[in-house]
């Protein structure tokens, strides 16, 4: 695990300035961690929008942030000094609590994006699909959805659900394995919550 205060190497790709990456706020401390009384310095606990990645993010001065607010994981930035991954049992009640509101956030803005997986998932192994991760999703649904994308790519989580019989609410089993992702550090096979920290 890295230091919540530090940043790693996997940093590095979180610093590229061809690639600037967005968490989501999740909690904002502007008065800095309880433990650390000296400190006074604001932190945010955020998601990474592109892998959900946990971060803990710390500020140089005074900021005004909301939770759902977006901010850079550059800690090159100019109001940001420090980045660092956590782990899921390292955030705050409060952070935790809005995991599962910023994770559906996410994905209502980029649903062409978590649709898509539904039209390009593959197959693991040869006994296992990706599609089967997903909460709800055996065989015979499976079957049916890589079925009926070879006749036509799905458009919306409407789509899907019109035209895949018996899977009901795509968008929900999508946000439910993700947070379920992000929430266990021993999970065999992950899709969409990284865990490529150099730890």
């Amino acid at each position: 695990m890295t230091d919540a205060g530090d940043t790693d190497d996997s940093q590095s790709a979180v610093a590229d300035e061809d690639d600037p990456r967005e968490a989501v706020v999740l909690d904002y401390l502007p008065t800095g961690l309880p433990d650390e009384q000296r400190s006074n310095t604001p932190v945010a606990y955020a998601l990474g929008v592109d892998e959900f990645d946990l971060y803990l993010v710390r500020f140089e001065g005074d900021t005004d942030l909301n939770v759902g607010d977006r901010v850079a994981t550059d800690p090159r930035g100019e109001e940001v000094s420090r980045v660092g991954h956590v782990g899921f049992d390292e955030l705050s009640g409060a952070a935790e609590s809005e995991l599962e509101y910023a994770v559906a956030a996410i994905v209502d803005e980029e649903e062409r994006r978590f649709v898509d997986f539904f039209n390009e998932a593959q197959a693991i192994t040869t006994r296992l699909h990706a599609l089967n991760l997903l909460p709800g999703i055996g065989k015979k649904l499976r079957n049916n959805v890589l079925d009926l994308r070879k006749r036509q790519p799905f458009e919306s989580f409407d789509d899907l659900e019109e035209r895949v019989s018996g899977l009901h609410d795509p968008r929900q089993v999508l946000i439910d394995r993700i947070v379920e992702e992000i929430r266990e550090d021993d999970m065999k096979y992950r899709i969409f919550a990284t865990r490529d920290r150099g730890e």
